[in-house]
């Protein structure tokens, strides 16, 4: 078939559906997006990115040659041969999995469901979801999974900022719940991304996706670590973890931080560790890392408020001044940042806090911040600024700034990320 023949859905039109609405329609596939939302499918009917590593110039050449459409219409998921689903799997105030999202796609789904249609789940979840959870809702339709319609599981590995890794050149991870729904789903993703890794099944490919961010929770929190004890030994966390990283074998770089942000390693391992929980087993690596790494905002202020001491100054009144707020460098979103923390830790000790982000113009009140005086504007990065702020905190190392200029004007500065060489 054609890749102009077939239509692909893509159910949830946010930083993981959108840049895969696009690359299936730059294949030459028609894809329909499908949001909850009329502003964001009017927005990518007018030609209008709210991703930024998707350019609103790309939207509006696939809107134009008809590749690209947008709507809150679900009754049009029955004219797609694929859908691939990319909707929110958050953690609840307990951080247990909420798969409420899924399930209401798959709701959706079971009473407009096709012959021979293949459905791709890519929301990160637990070992088991395909198989126990979406599965049993789409076979309410009467259809059975693997011999009427094709379910797969193909974990989105998006990088917010990455202009070397994409969508599209990234290795795509797929494994099936039978293996005519693995061959069939191997068919469609083979022909839009560069390589596409097989796995045994979809319980396999979500366990790949769980593990990947949970690799990376546990060796930064290893780096937090070293960062505290490199505070008590009065050496430089940076020029260790640089002498290290010399080694041409068995040592791979990670650095220490404020904390976690954004929308996978804090979130990711919770969704393994609940799964092993239910039987019976305890992730004690990823309990001790997430504890590690949830304490770092607070580190972070106990470091300010250990510097002020040194200038017989209290937390009450002193001004700080808050460089860079986005969860990790050169990117807009502040999901899950430890600046936030950071701001509202401040805040409540007395303290002035101002900010800079050529980013992140504005803290809005999204009713889950507790910061004060919402919304919050980034003020200008200037000598007067800096100067006048009692301490800088440097916690997310954007590229672009003037960091010299900040070193030599500040009366004190912490440097969360290593961006100053002192």
């Amino acid at each position: 078939m054609k890749n102009e023949q077939t239509i692909f859905g893509v159910v949830g039109l946010g930083y993981v559906g959108l840049p895969l609405s696009v690359i299936i329609a730059e294949a030459g596939f028609q894809v329909i997006g499908f949001d909850i939302s009329e502003k964001t499918c009017r927005n990518i009917n007018l030609g209008e990115s709210h991703i930024k590593d998707i350019s609103s110039s790309r939207i509006r050449n696939l809107v134009n040659k008809n590749k690209l459409i947008a709507t809150t219409d679900f009754e049009l998921l029955k004219k797609c041969k694929s859908i691939s689903i990319c909707v929110p799997t958050p953690l609840n105030k307990q951080k247990d999995p909420d798969l409420s999202f899924v399930v209401n796609v798959a709701e959706i789904l079971k009473d407009k469901i096709q012959l021979n249609q293949s459905i791709i789940l890519e929301s990160t979840t637990y070992p088991g979801t395909t198989r126990d959870i979406l599965v049993p809702i789409l076979e309410k339709s009467g259809l059975k999974a693997g011999h009427d319609f094709f379910i797969c599981f193909s974990p989105e590995r998006v990088d917010p900022g990455n202009l070397k890794w994409t969508t599209k050149n990234t290795p795509k991870i797929l494994g099936g719940y039978t293996k005519s729904c693995a061959k069939e789903g191997y068919s469609l993703y083979s022909k839009i991304f560069d390589s596409v890794i097989l796995v045994e099944n979809s319980d396999a490919a979500e366990l790949v996706k769980v593990y990947e961010n949970t690799f990376r929770l546990i060796n930064i929190a290893l780096a937090n670590e070293l960062s505290m004890i490199c505070d008590r030994l009065n050496l430089n966390v940076w020029e260790i973890i640089d002498a290290a990283a010399t080694k041409p074998f068995g040592f791979m770089k990670f650095t220490p931080g404020p904390g976690l942000g954004g929308h996978c390693i804090p979130l990711d391992p919770h969704y393994l560790a609940w799964k092993m929980k239910t039987l019976s087993f305890k992730t004690r690596m990823i309990e001790v890392a997430s504890e590690i790494n949830s304490e770092m905002p607070n580190y972070v202020v106990e470091k300010i408020g250990n510097k002020l001491n040194e200038q017989k100054l209290s937390f009450n009144g002193a001004v700080i001044f808050i460089l860079g707020i986005a969860y990790k460098k050169d990117i807009d979103d502040i999901r899950e940042s430890p600046a936030l923390d950071i701001i509202e830790n401040l805040q409540k000790k007395g303290c002035l806090v101002k900010y800079h982000d050529p980013y992140c113009p504005t803290i809005e009140n999204d009713g889950h911040t507790k910061i004060a005086n919402l919304p919050l504007k980034s003020v200008e990065l200037n000598f007067k600024q800096i100067n006048d702020a009692d301490i800088v905190v440097i916690v997310t190392d954007h590229s672009g700034i003037d960091y010299k200029m900040v070193k030599d004007n500040s009366k004190l500065l912490i440097d969360t990320r290593g961006v100053i060489c002192f």
